[in-house]
């Protein structure tokens, strides 16, 4: 869960405070469609306290803004004849 990451917090951390299973927090990791509704909110205010699922599904969380920024590949410009002449030994 990309959340979970961004606040990095471990899997399992996550799990004691919404009281399941680790197991559990990695089907609903995956996206498993019998995990309860209830577990769902639960691992999410372990994860954030104060988000709601709005705010999850809207992406203004901070810490994920922060992850993005992270991971955003970095464009580098190519050189110029004349930069790559200078550098030509």
């Amino acid at each position: 869960m990309r959340l979970r990451h961004a606040r990095q917090i471990k899997q399992s951390e996550a799990a004691l405070r919404a009281g399941i299973s680790r197991a559990t927090a990695q089907r609903l990791e995956r996206g498993d469609p019998g995990i309860a509704l209830g577990i769902l909110v639960r691992y999410l205010e372990a994860i954030a306290p104060g988000m709601t699922l709005l705010k999850l599904l809207s992406g203004d969380d901070p810490s994920l803004l922060a992850l993005d920024e992270r991971l955003r590949s970095q464009r580098v410009r190519g050189l110029s004849a004349a930069e790559l002449k200078a550098l030509d030994f």
